[in-house]
């Protein structure tokens, strides 16, 4: 009976023993499961949490698109009134330009109204250049007309200031001496210095005697126009043109050593204007 017993309990011993692994394999398989589908849902989870922020970034790329849609479109309004305005203020400066430019001319007449009242001028004596017939001699001089208003030259009283806006007397003189016209517009240029000796147009005026006088082969005469015009405008823009005329003009009055000397200061006081260029040409061919 021992035996038997003792063939029992390890028959029983055998199989607690060979069962113990079994329910060691089933707990660790439970476990491994329970770690998978806890995997499944973390994985569940964050497919719908990278779903809302899809559906979030979606939503702001949509709100920035439509804001930088709003800005380009302010951006093109914004350029579209500046455009305008600058438009807008370049025409009222041309405007302006165009009004100082006449308020410029009405005061020069009124100037000049004022200073004939003041010298008890009338508002006869005075015609401008323009009203000379072509070739017509100088009042005064022998073949002048009888009719004043037809072929003098309009004079005034000693004194006292033409009733003549200075760009206008000055305009009238040019256009004689562009006509050839060199007499009246010698007048003309002496009328409007005496007239208007603080104008900044009296330096152009003197230079341009000597030009006319140059044209009338008056040369000796014409060296001291232009002198003039170095001596009573220190400061006019001019100058350059006065010493190169100079030259040239003596050149014509074979005066070669005086010739160079005013072509050398062309060169040597205004190297960058145009003159200077002309007058070292000019003294090359002088030496």
């Amino acid at each position: 009976m021992r035996h038997i017993a003792f063939a029992v309990a390890l028959g029983l011993s055998l199989v607690a023993v060979s069962a113990s692994p079994a329910a060691a394999a089933d707990k660790a398989h439970q476990q491994l499961m329970a770690e998978i589908r806890m995997l499944q849902e973390q994985q569940q989870q964050l497919q719908q949490l990278v779903g809302g922020l899809a559906e979030s970034l979606k939503v702001v790329t949509s709100k920035i698109d439509d804001q930088t849609g709003a800005n380009r479109k302010a951006f093109a309004d914004q350029k579209l009134l500046i455009d305008n305005v600058a438009e807008g203020v370049r025409v009222l400066r041309e405007k302006a330009d165009d009004t100082n430019v006449r308020l410029s001319t009405v005061s020069q007449e009124l100037e000049a109204v004022r200073l004939a009242v003041a010298s008890g001028t009338s508002p006869t004596a005075s015609i401008p250049p323009a009203a000379t017939e072509p070739g017509a001699a100088p009042a005064g001089e022998p073949g002048a007309p009888a009719n004043p208003a037809t072929g003098a030259v309009p004079t005034t009283p000693t004194g006292s200031a033409p009733l003549i806006s200075p760009q206008r007397m000055y305009d009238n003189a040019y256009s004689d001496y562009t006509a050839g016209q060199y007499e009246i517009a010698i007048q003309g240029f002496n009328a409007f210095i005496t007239s208007f000796p603080r104008s900044d147009k009296a330096d152009d005026a003197q230079l341009n005697i000597g030009n006319a006088l140059y044209a009338a082969g008056k040369y000796r005469e014409a060296v001291d126009a232009y002198q003039k015009v170095i001596s009573n405008y220190p400061q006019s823009d001019s100058l350059a043109i006065a010493w190169y005329k100079m030259g040239i003009t003596y050149q014509e009055l074979k005066q070669v050593d005086l010739a160079r000397k005013a072509f050398e200061t062309v060169v040597q006081k205004y190297p960058s204007a145009y003159e200077a260029i002309l007058a070292k040409q000019r003294l090359e061919k002088v030496k």
